[in-house]
């Protein structure tokens, strides 16, 4: 490597480790003189090279939804949570289903995540989102009241350590209401059962639950990483805050798993 190329990317290295927010190519190609400034190939060869020298060591080169950070492993976790002696952030199940809405739905309006929630949507939830800038407005939908249309923001992808939307866990296929009910020791309210003959001509009838009134939103199953436990007590507890020990995983569980109608 000649010697250019060696100080280059030892400048990009100390940009990298001295900001406080990811940079992404352009940002670091602005902090040069117009006279000295690198091509865009040699900055993405430089950040190639540092992060080929981070391989065996517990920091990583991460491209983010701003940019390129460092940023420690995430398998180092349990120990850097024992440095901290700041408590984990921890949000409301209500929050955290309306953030996962915002991000898989999006545009959304407030009356879309209330529809797809089953209870009302508090401003103060709107409001944390805003000014943890996870969301942002993105114009209004022509309709009566033209209400504000939401999505997701470039701080959200860096927080939950996506570079797109397109890295968000896929969601899991919907299984029968009575199935997840059974799972989560849940006990739903059934309609009026009606007696229906058997096929091979029993005389003896079986009793079967009417489908769920359309007005109570179908159960959807959990992600399969979800701790069944954590979101049962959830269920039962209402605005019981739930740790995001894994930020993605949590996000799925949110909004896949069964809507808690106790409001915000």
């Amino acid at each position: 490597m000649a010697a250019d190329d060696i100080e280059l990317k030892s400048i990009i290295e100390a940009l990298l480790l001295a900001s406080e927010q990811p940079l992404s190519v352009q940002k670091i190609l602005s902090l040069f003189p117009d006279d000295a400034q690198p091509s865009r190939d040699d900055v993405m060869g430089a950040i190639e090279q540092l992060s080929e020298d981070c391989d065996g060591h517990g920091i990583e080169l991460k491209r983010v939804g701003a940019g390129y950070r460092f940023q420690s492993r995430q398998k180092y976790a349990p120990w850097l949570r024992k440095l901290s002696e700041m408590r984990p952030p921890r949000y409301s199940r209500a929050l955290l289903e309306t953030l996962a809405i915002i991000a898989y739905r999006q545009p959304v309006t407030r009356g879309d995540i209330e529809e797809i929630r089953g209870v009302s949507v508090s401003s103060e939830t709107i409001r944390t989102l805003l000014d943890r800038e996870w969301i942002r407005q993105l114009g209004h939908r022509d309709v009566p009241g033209r209400p504000a249309l939401y999505g997701t923001t470039k701080t959200f992808l860096d927080y939950f350590d996506l570079k797109s939307l397109t890295e968000l866990p896929m969601l899991p296929e919907r299984r029968d209401t009575m199935v997840i009910a059974q799972e989560l020791n849940l006990t739903l309210p059934l309609e009026e059962t009606e007696e229906v003959a058997s096929d091979q001509g029993d005389d003896e009838a079986a009793l079967i639950p009417a489908a769920p009134s359309l007005d109570q939103p179908e159960l959807a199953a959990p992600a399969p990483s979800a701790d069944m436990t954590e979101v049962a007590s959830v269920a039962e507890l209402g605005l019981e805050e739930v740790e995001t020990k894994d930020a993605r995983d949590t996000l799925v569980a949110a909004h896949a798993g069964p809507s808690i109608a106790t409001g915000d």
